[in-house]
Parts: C-alpha cells; structure tokens; sequence
C-alpha cells in the first residue's frame, strides 16, 4: 500500500498536553530513557514489559490494598503467563475513586427523559445495591446476570456485583429468549438483573413475558431484580416468582462499601462470542487485565482527562459498553443512551452530543455509513464544538467514512479507529495523540502490545496482506473459557494456527505509514484463483454507491475454484438494474483489482446482522451453501436469512 497523505495532524500544543507526553516523561524520569518516535516507545513498551505495565499502574493511580511482588511471570508463556502476582484490589472500588459532586453519569433515553447522578451519589447507590444483594446471600464467585437497558440501574449493579467480587454478565433486552438462555444457562446465575420495558425506535417494548421464559429455564436463579426505566414498574402487577424491585432492594441506609479485595486475575465479566455458528463462548476476563488496559487506552491513546464527557453508542452485549463504563475511573463523565439512534430523527445522537456537549463521540462505522448517505452535515448543522476526537468500531471504517469525518464534522478532530475485541475486552489497535490519521487507517499498534501482521507461513510481514497477531502475552487476555475443560475451546480459539501466539482472526496490513488496516475477519476472506481478498476492499468500493445502503459479500465454491457473490440492499425506490451491477463492477475492477469484481451482484431486502450490528458474513455463505444456521437467535434479525436460501441465481 502506497504511502498517503494524512488528514489530521496534531498540534504541538496538543502533543504536549497530552496524557501521552506525560507518561512519556514518567518514562524518562524512572527509566532515563528518550523516545524519538511513538513507534521506538512501543518497541519499549513490548521488550520490557515488566517496566511498562508497572509504570502503567503507577501513572494510573491504581487502588490497592497489596502491592505486586512481580509484574508478570512466565512472560515467554500466554497460557501460563501470571500478571501483578500477589496484589489485592477491586475493580469497583477503582471506578468510584471520586467521591465529589461531579457528574460521573448522565442517562437519556430515547424519549428524551434525562438523569444525571454525581459521583458522590453513585457511590452511595452502589452501597445500598451492594448491601441488598449480600443481604440475599451473594458472595465472591457468585455470577449475577443482567438483561438490562443501557441506563443508570445497569451500572449500579455492575459495580455492587464486582465490589462483592461476584461475576458481572450481561446481554440487552433485544435478544430472544434463546438468545438469553443460550448465554446465561452456561454460567448458572445466582441472581438476574432485568428490565421491565424499554423504549425503542418509537415503540414501547414490554420484556416481561420474555423474563418470565428466562426466570424458568435457568434453575439457578434464587433472585430477580426488575427495574423499569420508563417508571412503568408496579410490583404487585409482576407475578413472577422470587422477583423484587430495583427501588426495594437498595431500600436500605447503607452509605459505605465493603469493597471484597482479591487477586488481580479474579475474574470480572464473562462475555460472549457472538454464537452464529454454534452455542456462544463464554469468555472470561479478569478484573485487573480489564481496569489496567482500560486505563491505558482511555488516559493514554484516547486521551481521556476528568473534564471530559465520553459517549459510546452501545448496549450492554456489547464489550464497548464495559469499556465505556471503565472511564469512570478517569473521573470523567459518561453518557449512556438507549433507544434507536436514529430516532426520532436522523440527528437523534449528535443532538444529544450538542446537548450534552460531548467531547469524545464514539460510534459504529456502519453508524458514520449511514449518515453519510443520508447526506448529513453535521459541520453545518450543529455545533458539536467540544468534540475532539471521534471513535469508530465495529467494522473496518472506509477511506470515505475518514474523509467524510473530515469534510462534514470538522478538519480539526482526532478520528480514531479502533480494532481488538471481545476477546481481549480492549483493542490491538488504536488511536494517538502523537501520530497523524491517514485515511483508511488506524493510527498505531496499543502499546504493550506486540501486534504484526504474519504471512500464512509465520513470517512478519509489511505492506502485504495477512493475519492480525500479538506474539506477546498481556494482561486483558481471557483468563480462560467457562466450562473448559483443559482449555482446549480457548487454544483453538486463538492458538491453533501459530503456537504460543494470539490469531486474533483478523485480516489486515501494515501500512508504510505504520498504520494498520483491517479488511475484515480471516474466516470471511475471500480466495477466489486463489488469491485472498478482503471483504472490507470490496465494501470501500460499494459504499461509494448512494442507491446501496447495505450489503454482503461472500465466496460461493464452484467449479473447483471461489466465485465472489455481492449481496446488496438498494435505497427505498431505487432498483438494481444493468446498468447499476455494471457501474458497480467497473467502480471495483478500477479500484481494486478484476478478482475482486462480483461473479453474480444480487439483491436482496435484509442483511443479518448480531444484536450489536455487525454483519454476518459467515452465515450468509453457510445458507447459500445449503448449510443450516445452529444459532438464529443471536441475530438482530433472523427473519433476513431466508433471503439466501436456495436462491436460483446461484445455480447458474
């Protein structure tokens, strides 16, 4: 990949404010040592990872009750690697640092309804839910699940869960029933967190006989906690079993928390892999691996300072939402939304973003995509003056989702693309206060973190195409698989491929910038002739098209060899025409190469997505290779798969 010019370089004045620059001196007062790059400091930052991830500790502040005897042991070893042996802390007990009257959230709801709760008043909710759920007997190991809306109670009872060192799992109230068990019926819950109703898209969505399903089909439950966001709650209307008010189990006068302390490899969280193929992962995090590279991300490549207010469109099954929430031990402020983002108008997030007057704006690419075509320009449109820098995940963002940043937002904002995942509760790569961002590409590899791009035969390669790996090991990796017997889920998740190295399952390059571009995940790759293309090299071409607003491109096997099969969602009023497929495959053949052009370009009315949005491209090859779908439930919309079943174009 040739070298591009940026579109966004950062000031001096900007650099040198940094948090970066002030842990780069932190650097050179302990250590005695002078980077000349950001790339020398993380070569740093990866040789000796014992001064790195002390000197990370200490510059965040971490809170403690025992010091570390040894940063990490068997470092050469990611199963048996060990992190910060011997300290003791809590991971709540570090997000409710602040005591004061600062905001530390505000809550919006679709309907408009606003709350905000200070930091002082957080910590004395959390006491009173704290209290409450050791009152019904949960302890240390216990899992307590939460099928909950993105919203104040949901953060509470996080962090009153992992203040008793009890296990925080959760999933969002658009999931099915099967979704929820397929989930939560792994890790037998002792108590369930839910929500009564919730607003989306306009629509009132009741969740209550959906929670009656889950109540009887997981016997572990002893207790529920019902909340209602829309204050719709009347407890003698629930009649469900062993179930109790939100508002009935913090009516207590408790005003401190016994914060449980415990290893810093206990674990937190227990997520989920997205469960298209099969019953979902269940992968768990431990609570320092997650708190350490949270605030090395948010402080150091975010840049995230107290007076900052930080949003990230998300829901709670979603790993962005427990990054998100992590900023509160920043002593910033967060915002949650919950609703449809793009209701009740288009605007719906950058009103709230001018609203609350946002600084850091985090969203999907798909999201960008979309008000892209839209014709939105926010330049003009709203102030959006506080925001300095925007996020995108989710999905490779395209060249024209960053220049559009750039033209319709503003020229002086850091966009950060960012890539890791669920896997690692964090990302691989990120953004930078030092680095310029050039268009289609995330700024750097996250310190700490060794990534390169390897060949099929192992080899390190630049400027090539081939798989994401981090050959060293760190403190955010899962501590291993619930109901795992000898790990053997976890070594084929990520170290079936290279021994002893994490695969991350990502397709992508290493630019002559030292930039990173993903072109989507390695199982979705396309390899027609032989030749591996990306997914994602396709869909920078197709976005260009204003009559598509969706679309999925897979390999079909025939005749010995791959055919690439463009699905595609048109506009309401548009139609895919001759001269549409042509355009389309002309736009692809000149832009990228005559293997990328689709064999046969179909159009269809819906594309499956997960519940937090990401297209399912593997599921889509399955179907039209007659192959079932095990797991339907965990999709947004499952209705969509018929669309490719046994489709007549396919058969020519």
């Amino acid at each position: 990949m040739s070298e591009t010019l940026p579109l966004w370089l950062p000031s001096e004045k900007r650099i040198n404010e940094s948090n970066l620059k002030k842990f780069e001196d932190l650097i050179y007062q302990t250590e005695g040592l002078l980077f000349d790059s950001y790339s020398d400091m993380h070569k740093w930052s990866v040789d000796k990872p014992d001064q790195f991830w002390k000197l990370i500790w200490n510059f965040a502040e971490v809170r403690y009750s025992k010091y570390f005897n040894q940063v990490v042991l068997n470092q050469n070893q990611f199963s048996g690697a060990r992190w910060f042996e011997g300290s003791r802390l809590n991971f709540a007990e570090n997000l409710l640092r602040n005591r004061s009257e600062k905001t530390a959230i505000v809550s919006i709801l679709e309907n408009g309804e606003r709350v905000a709760v200070s930091y002082k008043d957080l910590f004395i909710k959390v006491a009173k839910c704290a209290h409450g759920l050791r009152a019904l007997g949960l302890k240390k190991d216990d899992r307590v699940a939460g099928f909950v809306t993105n919203s104040v109670e949901a953060v509470i009872a996080m962090l009153a869960t992992t203040s008793i060192g009890a296990i925080w799992s959760s999933c969002s109230p658009d999931f099915g029933v099967n979704g929820v068990l397929d989930r939560f019926g792994q890790i037998k819950p002792k108590v369930l967190f839910a929500c009564r109703d919730y607003f989306y898209n306009g629509k009132h969505i009741d969740c209550l006989q959906r929670l009656r399903k889950i109540q009887n089909n997981i016997s572990s439950l002893e207790s529920t906690i019902i909340f209602s966001p829309l204050n719709t709650l009347k407890e003698n209307s629930l009649n469900l079993e062993k179930t109790m008010t939100f508002e009935l189990l913090c009516e207590n006068s408790e005003v401190s928390i016994d914060f449980e302390q415990l290893p810093f490899n206990h674990p937190l969280y227990i997520m989920y892999s997205s469960g298209t193929t099969g019953a979902p992962k269940c992968i768990v995090h431990s609570a320092g691996g997650a708190l350490l590279q949270h605030l090395k991300e948010h402080r150091l490549h975010t840049n995230i300072k107290s007076d900052d207010v930080v949003f990230y469109f998300s829901t709670c099954g979603w790993m962005m939402w427990n990054w998100l929430v992590s900023v509160l031990a920043s002593e910033a402020t967060i915002l949650l939304y919950d609703g449809s983002p793009f209701h009740p108008k288009s605007t719906a997030l950058l009103d709230i973003a001018d609203q609350e007057k946002v600084s850091i704006f985090g969203v999907s690419a798909k999201y960008i995509s979309a008000i892209e075509k839209s014709g939105l320009k926010p330049i003009h449109s709203h102030k959006l003056d506080k925001i300095h820098t925007i996020l995108s995940t989710g999905s490779p963002l395209t060249h024209g989702g960053f220049e559009y940043i750039y033209k319709s937002f503003s020229p002086d904002i850091q966009l950060s693309s960012i890539s890791g995942g669920t896997d690692i509760l964090s990302a691989f790569v990120a953004g930078n206060p030092y680095m310029p961002v050039c268009s289609g590409e995330i700024q750097c590899k996250t310190l700490g973190m060794d990534v390169q791009i390897w060949s099929d035969m192992g080899d390190s390669i630049i400027e090539e195409k081939g798989e994401l790996v981090c050959v060293n090991p760190f403190p955010s990796a899962p501590i291993y698989f619930w109901n795992d017997p000898g790990d053997k889920k976890y070594h084929k998740a990520y170290f079936e491929k290279f021994d002893n190295v994490w695969c991350q399952g990502d397709y992508g390059e290493i630019t002559s910038n030292g930039g990173i571009v993903i072109y989507g995940r390695s199982d979705a790759t396309l390899n027609p002739g032989g030749v591996r293309i990306g997914t994602a090299e396709i869909y920078r071409q197709v976005e260009k098209f204003d009559q598509i607003v969706d679309a999925v491109c897979v390999g079909q096997l025939w005749e010995d060899d791959t055919r690439v099969i463009l699905f595609v969602v048109v506009r309401a009023g548009e139609y895919l025409d001759d001269n549409l497929i042509a355009e389309i495959k002309t736009l692809i053949r000149s832009e990228a190469t005559p293997r990328h052009v689709p064999a046969k370009i179909i159009q269809v009315e819906d594309i499956p997505r997960t519940i937090s949005g990401k297209v399912v491209e593997i599921a889509v090859r399955s179907l039209i290779h007659g192959e079932d779908i095990k797991n339907s439930d965990a999709l947004a919309n499952p209705e969509s798969l018929e669309y490719f079943k046994d489709l007549e174009q396919l058969k020519i």
